[in-house]
């Protein structure tokens, strides 16, 4: 089985969904042939520039034209027509390389990429299956593409929306999840993790992710949360996010609150492991790793759009603890520690939410799919 997996940097999430995917086949796939590209490189430098970086602009620095944005494609306007002709017109550039690796199906982790794979098998182009995998937990427009044979997506919620709303047949919507690495679903003891990182073992852990977000912001969060007046220890992982890091370190050093302050790390799935909840915003993939890890969220700052969806979701669900508009952080942090039976109740949906077989039932379609 050859499989081609196109992805793009926008948000991050895309490329480790790929990533993910790519390892589980590399691993449990006997002859397999897996190959991962960044599309929206390949066909345009400045397509790609203004793609991700201008999504990081427009979702951080103004988060309500992001929405607006998000809005706005989800239905027949304009620029929902436009995005499509863009992703038309470049589609031809990944012909070289898809006839070069001869793919038996091809997946695709971002929309524009599928639009593009779409189009080119619309044109007789290419003959290969097209798999796509959705990143988010709510159906969106754009995803949707005329020859598709099949969409791989977070939870059962999706299906009847992308049915009524976007013309999906059932049977190419497959609830399987969204691919993580696997060392996610495979647990290790917190006492002895939180030991590993010199933290006490038998203390409430709270976990806070930052990564991209803004400085001020998260600093402001990390001195508020320190001055709750409970028992409890801190690890925070900044990402990439070297200012942060930096701005933090003194913070961390003068803190009340034993605190692990992490920069760049490969291993997010033993701090999610070692703590009693996680303090993030709702990015699609940051979501799945913390459910995969039976890890309750509270989440905040949910950018208009996707990130406001996948927040609905798990509160729906019972998994979250959602911040609204001025609600404080502190109170709704000093609410879930103080009511032991709800905080265990959120850790026993997120383990009700099982999807640790989602990448075998992917590859066992993609089986199917090319006989």
């Amino acid at each position: 089985m050859r499989v081609f997996i196109f992805s793009a940097a926008a948000g991050g999430g895309h490329i480790r969904t790929a990533q993910a995917l790519e390892q589980y086949i590399n691993h449990h796939v006997v002859d397999a042939k897996v190959k991962v590209v960044d599309a929206l490189k390949e066909v345009n430098y400045i397509y790609d520039k203004l793609i991700c970086k201008g999504y990081h602009f427009v979702a951080t620095k103004t988060p309500a034209i992001f929405g607006h944005m998000y809005h706005n494609t989800n239905d027949n306007s304009p620029l929902s027509k436009f995005v499509p002709k863009m992703n038309h017109a470049l589609s031809k550039r990944l012909l070289s390389l898809i006839h070069e690796f001869e793919p038996d199906i091809i997946v695709a982790t971002h929309p524009f990429v599928a639009e593009m794979v779409s189009h080119l098998k619309g044109k007789g182009f290419i003959d290969a299956k097209l798999l796509v995998v959705m990143t988010d937990y709510a159906p969106h427009k754009t995803w949707i593409a005329e020859h598709v044979d099949g969409y791989i997506v977070a939870n059962d919620d999706m299906v009847i929306p992308m049915v009524q709303d976007f013309g999906v047949e059932p049977e190419k919507i497959h609830p399987f999840g969204i691919p993580i690495l696997e060392t996610f679903f495979h647990p290790q003891p917190k006492d002895s993790l939180r030991r590993e990182m010199g933290l006490a073992p038998d203390k409430p852990t709270i976990l806070l992710m930052a990564g991209s977000f803004g400085v001020k912001t998260i600093v402001q969060i990390y001195r508020d949360i320190i001055r709750v007046p409970m028992d409890f220890q801190m690890i925070v992982i900044t990402g990439k996010n070297q200012r942060l890091y930096q701005t933090l370190k003194t913070t961390v050093m003068l803190s009340p609150k034993k605190t692990k302050l992490i920069l760049f790390t490969q291993k997010v799935e033993q701090y999610m492991q070692a703590s009693d909840l996680i303090i993030t915003k709702p990015g699609g993939l940051t979501v799945t790793e913390a459910l995969a890890s039976n890890l309750p969220l509270l989440v905040f700052d949910s950018i208009p759009g996707q990130e406001e969806d996948n927040a609905d979701f798990l509160e729906l669900h019972g998994m979250a603890r959602r911040l609204h508009k001025n609600e404080s952080c502190t109170d709704a942090l000093k609410e879930l520690l103080a009511d032991k039976m709800q905080l265990a109740s959120m850790e026993q949906a997120c383990k009700n939410f099982d999807q640790s077989d989602g990448c075998a039932k992917i590859v066992s379609l993609m089986k199917d799919m090319i006989k």
